[in-house]
């Protein structure tokens, strides 16, 4: 079915679960061209959404929405964050406790959550529920479904005070108890991956990838760090990154700058039967921490990535149960937070109105794509990256990418 179709084909209310599915495909179909607001196309859409909720509120026997997950999303959907829940809630760090679902609502949180954000009350008053499917309860997992040969031929468990004959479950089990806060890493098992590239075949090696994550970042909280701030993130610090890609040591530079601003960057290189490339999640104490694998060793895809993960960080990380896992190819995602995480990061990288008239990009050349690379001071392999998936030509100056200039840095890691 095409737009023209979808916006000629006669509608009415949906009495079947057929016309269901048709209506459904249509909107999705609308979705994916993102019409301009007082188009045709978007008016097409609302009505059609209009339909598919009819339908559904008649058919469906919905569950009450959990008040966390609704809070979270209409944070999302207004582009806001947690200090601006502070008029609502009384203090940042109430705000802070209610989404880490540590302090319950009261009556006063409750109206004001309402009145400001516009969620019924009904729904606010409803008990929580489990977040997702990519979470698991403690009780659920199987400690054998860890990757346990690959984890002990990375030396994960050689620090463990274990014995030789000690089991694969058992090695886990200590090893996961390095992160405390519970009987045994609470913390981790209830933790909700956001990603397209968490499944049922995948949990486990993310599971035990994570937690290796979180393990080295207690590490580097016990050294000086900076205290981390949200508001010193900011589309300047994300330039300012950026051009730290001019310098061969420019990863490491990233990792000092975002120490001082109390973020954590490391790299640690994925585990089998993963396609990660980055992470942003919060440690206990709620200090930042950015895990990058370098799946693809290119000077473009380890500076995308990582302004990627700087603005979930920014802009989506709220809470400890939480963890963006992401895949460099999804750059063309249609998930809101996505696409705005890959806007930040695009613009960080090359300005988009600087972009669009840049002879790089009418004419590229060699020449050109250096002068571009040199006025903005970036990595010429930052602006290949940009050109070769805009046009789809991936052979285009390849000579130019830096591939194999991350992975000597970090001399002590084996990548796969």
């Amino acid at each position: 079915m095409t737009a023209a179709m979808v916006s000629n084909m006669e509608l009415s209310v949906i009495k079947t679960y057929d016309q269901y599915k048709t209506v459904l495909h249509s909107a999705e179909l609308l979705v994916s061209l993102d019409p301009a607001t007082g188009t045709r196309e978007a008016d097409r859409l609302e009505l059609l959404t209009v339909l598919v909720e009819d339908f559904e509120r008649r058919h469906f026997a919905l569950d009450t929405p959990d008040p966390i997950d609704a809070i979270e999303f209409r944070m999302t959907e207004q582009g806001l964050r947690q200090k601006d829940l502070v008029p609502l809630l009384g203090s940042r760090s109430r705000v802070s406790e209610v989404l880490a679902r540590k302090r319950p609502l009261t009556v006063q949180m409750i109206r004001g959550l309402n009145a400001g954000l516009g969620i019924p009350v009904e729904v606010l008053v409803g008990e929580a529920k489990s977040k997702s499917l990519n979470s698991y309860d403690t009780k659920e997992l199987d400690l054998a479904k860890f990757p346990i040969r690959e984890m002990e031929k990375r030396g994960w468990f050689h620090s463990l005070k274990i014995k030789v004959q000690t089991s694969g479950e058992e090695r886990v089990k200590a090893f996961l108890a390095q992160l405390g806060g519970g009987a045994p890493a609470h913390a981790l098992y209830r933790r909700t991956f956001r990603g397209d590239e968490v499944s049922s075949k995948s949990y486990y090696s993310v599971l035990a990838w994570t937690a290796r994550v979180l393990i080295r970042a207690k590490d580097f909280e016990a050294s000086v760090l900076g205290k981390y701030e949200p508001d010193r993130i900011s589309p300047t610090l994300l330039r300012e990154l950026a051009q730290l890609s001019w310098f061969d040591q420019g990863p490491l530079l990233a990792q000092q700058l975002l120490a001082k601003c109390g973020i954590i960057l490391l790299i640690e290189p994925r585990l089998p039967n993963t396609l990660i490339d980055g992470a942003a999640l919060l440690t206990e104490k709620g200090t930042p921490v950015i895990a990058l694998t370098i799946r693809y060793d290119r000077i473009d895809y380890f500076w995308y990535t990582l302004l990627h993960e700087l603005v979930h960080v920014w802009k989506h990380l709220n809470v400890v149960e939480e963890a963006f896992i992401d895949r460099v190819e999804n750059m063309g995602a249609t998930n809101t937070i996505e696409k705005e995480a890959n806007r930040f990061a695009r613009d960080a990288l090359i300005p988009r109105a600087l972009w669009r008239r840049s002879q790089a990009f009418l004419s590229p050349t060699r020449e050109s794509i250096q002068e571009l690379a040199d006025d903005i001071h970036v990595h010429p392999a930052v602006v290949v990256g940009r050109l070769q998936y805009e046009t789809g030509r991936y052979e285009s100056f390849r000579e130019l990418l830096g591939q194999g200039g991350i992975r000597k840095l970090y001399p002590d890691l084996t990548f796969s």
